[in-house]
């Protein structure tokens, strides 16, 4: 008998649910226990379901394939048998808060990439690396929802995580104003170029509220916890981005201004971000990055082919630091979007979430 805690994916014939059954089917804590996507998936077998639609670039495991997929609308029969659920469904926003608290008050723990739930106060949105505090919300959430064990944690928005670790390690710089460019990848969309044709050699100036994530969210993740909720950071910073849609598969890259209201040296900056490490290195979480984040002195890095996949694409790369002429400092930053950003950023919430005593066994 396993002694792993029993998952079960919501959305797992989508690009993101796909890249969790990546994740989880050698997990040395979690084991795939239920498989669930819409009505129509629902009765085949996990390899029927997907089709020629296996959007990963290594095989589908062995262990999915004959897997029944399940009706994510029986909440009931898909948590019976699971001791908590990652979420990557695609509905509505409203759908997709209400099935998230249906699962929640079942006692199952929700673990969610989507975006839903990013702004209700009670629901913590964490980047384990910079504000796993955040997670003690969840008692107040509970009493909301009138569960014991059951709640929804998410991670924010896949843009953020190529700029916002930097801004975490030099908080004590005291960041004010951040302009930002990110350049993401049709993997942030679930797709392929197979699926999206028109976007070789193609860019698209524009991503359906991508700017307002990619402007709010660090906010929430810096905030505090204040009477039962996570209130946004109350301080000068101010982020403004443009948000871009570029030909690259994998790999969201972020140009970035800022000033601050101290003066640190380069070599301080730099210094800041190489050292900056979080719980998930403390603890030695399966999926934390030895290394948060590296800093990389080359004029052209990083590259996306050539820095993509640092730390197995759960680290982040930053860049061609330099004074500016209007702003103090600018840098590029790069990061995996659907590891760090999507299914590898929730799996690593779930580890600490477990470390942590949050998730456990029913």
């Amino acid at each position: 008998m396993s002694d792993k805690l029993k998952v079960g994916i919501l959305g797992a014939t989508g690009m993101v649910g796909q890249r969790f059954v990546t994740l989880l089917a050698d997990h040395p804590w979690f084991e795939i226990k239920t498989l669930a996507a819409s009505a129509r998936s629902a009765g085949k077998t996990y390899e029927e379901a997907v089709g020629d639609k296996w959007k990963m670039d290594t095989p589908m495991p062995e262990c999915v394939k004959q897997m029944v997929v399940k009706n994510v609308a029986d909440v009931e029969n898909v948590a019976a048998d699971v001791d908590f659920v990652f979420s990557a469904v695609n509905m509505s926003k409203d759908e997709i808060r209400a099935i998230e608290e249906e699962y929640a008050k079942t006692e199952t723990p929700v673990v969610s990439n989507n975006s839903a739930h990013r702004w209700t106060p009670d629901v913590p949105m964490v980047i384990p690396e910079i504000n796993s505090e955040h997670f003690a919300v969840i008692a107040d959430q509970k009493k909301r929802l009138g569960t014991t064990r059951g709640f929804i944690a998410v991670k924010p928005n896949c843009s953020i995580q190529s700029y916002t670790p930097a801004l975490a390690a030099w908080m004590k710089f005291e960041p004010t104003q951040v302009v930002v460019s990110t350049y993401q990848a049709i993997s942030g969309a679930g797709k392929t170029f197979r699926d999206w044709p028109e976007m070789v050699g193609n860019i698209i100036p524009f991503i359906s509220g991508e700017e307002e994530k990619s402007e709010q969210e660090p906010l929430k993740v810096f905030g505090h916890i204040e009477n039962g909720r996570i209130v946004k950071l109350e301080s000068d910073l101010k982020i403004t981005s443009q948000c871009i849609r570029v030909p690259i598969l994998n790999g969201h890259t972020a140009t970035v201004f800022l000033n601050f209201k101290k003066d640190p040296t380069k070599e301080e900056l730099i210094e800041a971000l190489r050292e900056y490490f979080g719980k998930p290195q403390e603890l030695k979480l399966p999926h934390a990055p030895e290394h948060f984040i590296q800093y990389l002195e080359e004029d052209d890095r990083p590259q996306v082919l050539k820095d993509v996949n640092f730390e197995g694409g759960m680290g982040v790369s930053i860049g061609r630091l330099r004074r500016d002429s209007i702003f103090d400092w600018k840098f590029v930053g790069l990061s995996h979007n659907t590891l760090r950003g999507a299914a590898g950023g929730a799996v690593e919430c779930a580890e600490l979430l477990k470390a942590l005593g949050y998730i456990q066994a029913k």
